[in-house]
């Protein structure tokens, strides 16, 4: 069965992220078995799928964090979860924490008691590097993979049996979005199984975030997706669901996207960030409210085309842009972006030239490659 209501406690950490002063990091309180998305046949896969929504969250539940600096010193924080399970650390690092020359993921652990005894895992914190001013925050729902779980709830139902029937390995990757994200300053740079607190990992050349409208439940999927992909790893903000309004009202999208981007972008004053979405959630609205309430931080926008006509609402973003000088790319795959890179200087060595041109091979009658500013 996929269901564990009486399994051991385990506890499910999620990427993190930190600057020089503070570390954020949510975990998870589960009782249910550590998620597999082999392949597998089509009922064992819906069960695989069906025990990633039906969780059983342990609230009330101790778990403690434990951190090392970069002098080598332990500190250890805890926290109680609440009532879906969660706990969200977002603590004060003491001493000095600077950031090493490229992004690194490094090492935490966390520990707790279930009835087995002692138990403890590691997770993962992204760290910028000082060799790039240059961050991505990216979507994930219709701009890396047709996810079918956002929108409205007949939305989720009509794409039930994408949803629950299809492993990570058989969903379609947009086409061209490795190459692309690779070109913006992605690697593989994924964090080890193994490790202790204090290790370091090499992450991407350029700090990755990722937003999305669909359920922390499908943190390891994508995760497992992402990297069977060779997209970029970093930090996944998600969202807790409920048979509600609150989740399938399209306002909500919207709304956890924004302040989930904001977060991210106070976070790191030194940064400039590129926002990457697509037009089936209004993503360029978002992101253009967002750089006119954050100017100054918001360096490109790249919004991928799978709709119609713009809205008004979104002719009104895409001006706001322009009159602030920042470069939008609108395109309907990610093969048109060549010249737009360039233009606003993304293409920062020979390697990510070769990648992006051989993303266009082939891209022939694709309209114009670039609205480019500055």
């Amino acid at each position: 069965m996929p269901f564990f209501p009486s399994a051991p406690v385990r506890i499910q950490p999620y990427f993190g992220y930190r600057n020089r002063d503070r570390l954020h990091i949510t975990v998870r309180a589960l009782r249910s078995r550590v998620s597999e998305f082999g392949k597998t046949g089509r009922w064992r896969a819906m069960r695989t799928m069906l025990s990633q929504f039906a969780s059983h969250e342990a609230g009330g539940f101790a778990v403690e964090l434990e951190v090392v600096s970069p002098g080598g010193q332990t500190r250890r924080h805890q926290a109680t979860t609440d009532k879906e399970g969660f706990a969200h650390f977002d603590i004060a690092l003491e001493g000095e924490w600077p950031y090493e020359e490229h992004p690194q993921w490094e090492t935490v652990t966390l520990h707790w008691r279930n009835d087995a005894g002692e138990q403890c895992v590691d997770g993962h914190v992204l760290a910028p590097g000082t060799s790039t001013g240059l961050a991505m925050i990216s979507d994930i729902d219709d701009t890396i993979i047709e996810t079918g779980i956002t929108g409205n709830f007949r939305a989720v139902m009509r794409n039930w049996r994408r949803v629950l029937m299809q492993m990570p390995e058989e969903r379609i990757l947009v086409p061209g979005a490795d190459m692309f994200y690779n070109a913006l300053g992605g690697n593989e740079g994924m964090p080890g199984d193994g490790g202790h607190a204090g290790d370091h990992q090499r992450a991407s050349r350029r700090p990755f975030f990722y937003v999305s409208s669909s359920p922390w439940n499908l943190f390891s999927y994508l995760v497992t997706y992402m990297k069977g992909r060779g997209l970029p790893l970093g930090p996944i903000m998600l969202r807790d669901w409920g048979l509600n309004r609150a989740t399938f009202g399209s306002s909500s999208h919207g709304a956890h996207k924004r302040a989930a981007i904001e977060g991210i972008i106070g976070t790191y004053p030194e940064l400039k960030f590129a926002l990457i979405g697509d037009d089936s959630q209004g993503d360029l609205t978002a992101f253009a409210d967002i750089a006119k309430a954050m100017p100054g931080r918001v360096r490109a926008v790249f919004i991928r085309k799978v709709g119609e006509a713009m809205s008004a609402e979104e002719l009104a973003a895409k001006a706001s842009l322009e009159a602030a000088g920042i470069p939008l790319w609108l395109g309907e795959g990610y093969e048109q972006g060549h010249d737009f890179l360039a233009s606003i200087g993304l293409l920062e060595d020979d390697e990510a030239k070769t990648i992006v041109d051989s993303v266009g091979q082939g891209s022939v009658g694709k309209g114009d490659t670039a609205e480019a500013a500055g």
